[in-house]
């Protein structure tokens, strides 16, 4: 099934094919170019790609395969989103939100 997206030619069949690790690192890749794009103060970019990520978010926790793993997946979402439309109550840094996704993609390389 085609899905209206951000993501041109994103199936929810090969959304949901992928790894966990895959999903995120993806969902990091998104995170990445909007906090690029925000010490560009390029806004009109950063809150594309925020669009894109919280696309990959909502179609990961959506995902039945990820059932037991729904709460930490929203905590997710909701940190980028206190970050960057928030009050950053999480006092999340782009340090830290590099770094907790790269481990996903790092370990998505790493089995294929």
């Amino acid at each position: 099934m085609n899905l209206q997206t951000f993501h041109p030619g994103l199936t929810l069949e090969h959304w949901h094919a992928l790894t966990l690790c895959e999903q995120l690192g993806n969902i990091g890749s998104e995170v990445g170019r909007a906090l690029t794009a925000k010490k560009q103060h390029n806004h009109k970019r950063e809150l594309a790609a925020l669009d894109r990520a919280l696309e990959l978010f909502d179609l990961t926790i959506a995902d039945p395969k990820h059932h037991g793993h729904c709460r930490e997946l929203c905590r997710a979402r909701e940190v980028v989103c206190d970050y960057f439309f928030g009050d950053n109550e999480y006092g999340s840094t782009p340090e830290n939100l590099d770094r907790y996704f790269m481990v996903y993609a790092i370990a998505a390389r790493r089995d294929r």
